[in-house]
């Protein structure tokens, strides 16, 4: 630590951490399933059209609660809004487990439901934090750090079923009991810690003259939540977000694919996603640490952040030849790679939000823009489903091939859509230099 980062204060790392553990939390209970579906596929009977069926419950819930919990969290502020639903998702999170064999679908597709409403507030809720408590210029690294916790979740997945759940399906439930405790301790470290910087007494004056260097002062008045449905930024950021249906597509059907393509069951999948994720939380903090160093070079905020999207987009591309190799572990270090690509490439697509909103709009587009990905999910694991029951692997090929294209061409699209990255004043007016 350097003298200069002494004098400042650090009290704003210590939210970063808090960030850092319910994201985690996050993860790690929307993972779970995806670790398991070989084994509850065995177990319950299901075919690839009832997963599908119970990761689109999911994702129709969060899409449904991407809209709902931005904008009331931008209501109730970032400390009672997190509250609300980091309580939300851990109740439904441990409801998995009372699921029995005669209803499972049905009872998994419920449970998924009610997660992804609650888990829906994690990150307009995280993102509206980090806009309060970090510069411009520090917030993709920020969100890069607490962003890569998604991969921190989903390492700690398969390790914990491996360790707890036998190869028969044995204890199953109680990797989705675990998380209930870790929310309760993150609830009481979240009402201890959080204040806004401005009011928090442990703030001090140099550190909350850094947070604010380069933000003007907004006034109290709440912002309608359709008054930014009609600004071209909040669909550039929808559109960039169409990428969360790649992540979910690794998240919760690469281990079945593994096990489908190279016979890798519950109790070897640790490694490969362990390698895969690591690769992700990299490239997290990478790229949200890259696009910041480019713009402390005297780089505009408009030029740091796209030229750092196109590399992303560039290192996913590879992604693409998954289907063609017959090596597990070629297979295995081109979907890394991919991860640690759309890892930076969210840790940047989410600070695009603060650098052009004001602060008490932030999590109001973030919502919007996650429900948008959540659509493309949707739509990406009915298709995706139907085409493995009806062409067995073979649907993966059109699955890697999307998954490594859609990117550049996504980011066309969001240049097109916002060229200059004009900032937008509290009344959501663009701001003249």
């Amino acid at each position: 630590m350097d003298k200069t980062t002494q004098k400042v204060g650090t009290y704003r790392y210590r939210i970063l951490g808090l960030l850092m553990f319910a994201t985690t939390i996050n993860y790690f209970d929307r993972s779970i399933i995806g670790v398991l579906a070989p084994t509850l596929e065995k177990m319950f009977g299901w075919t690839n059209a009832d997963y599908a069926n119970i990761m689109i419950s999911f994702k129709i819930a969060y899409a449904l609660g991407l809209l709902y919990m931005g904008g009331l969290i931008d209501r109730l502020g970032t400390k009672k809004g997190y509250t609300l639903s980091i309580a939300i998702w851990s109740v439904f999170g441990m409801l998995h487990a009372l699921v029995r064999p005669g209803f499972s679908v049905v009872g998994f597709a419920a449970a998924r439901f009610g997660l992804g409403f609650g888990e829906a507030g994690n990150f307009p809720a995280a993102i509206k934090t980090t806009a309060e408590w970090f510069p411009k210029k520090d917030r993709a690294f920020a969100t890069g750090v607490f962003n890569a916790a998604t991969s921190v979740g989903a390492i700690a997945a398969p390790f914990v079923v491996g360790w707890i759940v036998h190869e028969d399906g044995t204890n199953w439930q109680i990797p989705f009991l675990i998380t209930g405790v870790l929310s309760a301790v993150w609830v009481v470290l979240w009402f201890k810690m959080y204040k806004k910087p401005e009011v928090h007494p442990k703030v001090s004056k140099e550190e909350l003259a850094y947070i604010t260097s380069d933000s003007v002062i907004e006034n109290e008045d709440k912002l309608p939540w359709k008054s930014v449905l009609g600004k071209r930024e909040t669909w550039a950021f929808g559109l960039a977000k169409v990428t969360d249906a790649v992540w979910w597509f690794y998240l919760f059907w690469g281990a079945k694919f593994l096990a489908d393509t190279f016979q890798v069951d519950i109790k070897n999948i640790a490694l490969p996603f362990f390698v895969i994720y690591i690769l992700a939380d990299g490239g997290s903090i990478f790229g949200g640490y890259l696009s910041g160093a480019l713009m402390r070079k005297g780089w505009s905020i408009n030029k740091a952040r796209k030229i750092t999207l196109l590399i992303c987009s560039l290192i996913i591309l590879p992604v693409s030849f998954v289907a063609f190799t017959e090596s597990k572990w070629v297979a295995i270090i081109l979907i890394g790679m991919a991860a640690a690509g759309h890892q930076a490439w969210s840790a940047n697509i989410f600070t695009l939000v603060s650098d052009v909103f004001p602060k008490k709009a932030t999590a109001s587009v973030v919502g919007i823009g996650g429900m948008i990905g959540a659509v493309a999910g949707i739509i990406a694991d009915f298709a995706l489903g139907s085409v493995l029951d009806s062409a067995g692997n073979n649907g993966y090929f059109w699955a890697f091939l999307i998954a490594g294209f859609g990117y550049v061409i996504i980011l066309g699209f969001v240049h097109l859509l916002m060229p200059k990255m004009t900032p937008l004043d509290e009344n959501l007016n663009k701001i003249l230099e």
